[in-house]
């Protein structure tokens, strides 16, 4: 319910920040002493614990403190029943064995920041705020301006018995090493501008600078878990990068707007549709994995001085200018 009633306006001059500070950041290579000297270190403010461990005198307290999870269209009476409730209680028990111990996951969030900052210095460490949102797998993370909501609740690990029933190719992303993922991407959505065209290439280049980003906080993250698959799926799509490409060049399809594409090859999905015999074995969202190829090829061999220079280029002049070519 808490994620579920926010709103957060797209400030966009978050963009404009963060793009001034990526000149000349084609490679990752990074001083890790400079780096483990920014005085980072989150703590994770841990809304889920207070609010179940509240009295009901304490509401009040907790809205204030908090008015973004408290809709003012809910009495407080709404909240001390859901502290009672059994399915909560349930989640609650579950977050508190998962992250007893939080130490592993603010380090790796501090890492993510650390990386953020080394490049742009002006970036402002959120607000990290943990919390219980009825494993709304939907609305893992949010972001905006200095606050960062994380649904704990959301990553227990892909076969806990609370995700019974959840398809399996959403699962696979509901464990707590994809937090720092979805943190970056959630900030890279911020920098990258939605594309204007309706093209299959355009939404696969609006994933590929995404993961683009991303790789660029997260360098020392494996490829897999960046693009949101298992070391097999990965392998899978390098071994027929080349078929795939003949496929969407023979189907002409790159540049049709029909949505149905976007839904077969960039939607998440447990498998990408072809409609071909080799659909159950292909993983889902393989336009995003091509897209990424194509904004990698077009960064090597432009090695452009800043994402400014070619983040808000057309998609097809992008395409052209990448030269992309299958390497299988």
């Amino acid at each position: 319910m808490f994620l579920k009633e926010l709103c957060f306006s797209q400030c966009r001059y978050v963009s404009i920040l963060i793009f001034s500070f990526l000149v000349g950041c084609a490679g990752v290579d990074e001083n890790e002493q400079a780096l483990e000297a920014l005085p980072i270190q989150l703590k994770i403010d841990r809304f889920d614990l207070q609010f179940h461990q509240a009295e009901p005198e304490d509401i009040p307290a907790l809205k204030a403190r908090y008015p973004y999870l408290f809709p003012e269209q809910f009495s407080d009476s709404v909240w001390i029943r859901r502290q009672k409730d059994s399915l909560q209680l349930l989640l609650q028990a579950a977050v508190n064995e998962k992250f007893d111990q939080a130490h592993a996951l603010e380090e790796a969030l501090t890492h993510l920041f650390k990386h953020i900052t080394h490049r742009y210095p002006k970036f402002r460490v959120p607000h990290t705020i943990g919390l219980i949102n009825n494993v709304d797998y939907q609305s893992k993370t949010l972001f905006a301006d200095s606050l960062l909501l994380i649904s704990l609740d959301t990553y227990l690990g892909e076969n806990h018995s609370l995700y019974e029933g959840i398809p399996s190719y959403v699962r696979e992303q509901m464990d707590a090493r994809f937090i720092p993922v979805h943190v970056a991407e959630k900030i890279a959505e911020t920098m990258v501008p939605q594309p204007q065209e309706r093209s299959l290439l355009a939404a696969m280049l609006y994933y590929g600078k995404l993961f683009y980003i991303q790789s660029l906080f997260l360098p020392h993250t494996a490829t897999a878990d960046l693009h949101g698959y298992t070391a097999e799926q990965e392998q899978w799509v390098q071994d027929n990068e080349r078929y795939i490409w003949q496929y969407f060049i023979e189907k002409q399809i790159l540049f049709d707007p029909d949505p149905e594409l976007q839904d077969r090859f960039v939607a998440p999905a447990p498998f990408s549709k072809f409609y071909l015999e080799i659909d159950n074995e292909s993983p889902g969202r393989i336009g995003r994995w091509l897209g990424a190829q194509i904004i990698l090829s077009y960064v090597e061999k432009n090695n452009p001085e800043s994402l400014n220079a070619w983040m808000g280029l057309p998609a097809q002049t992008l395409f052209n200018a990448s030269n992309y070519k299958p390497k299988r």
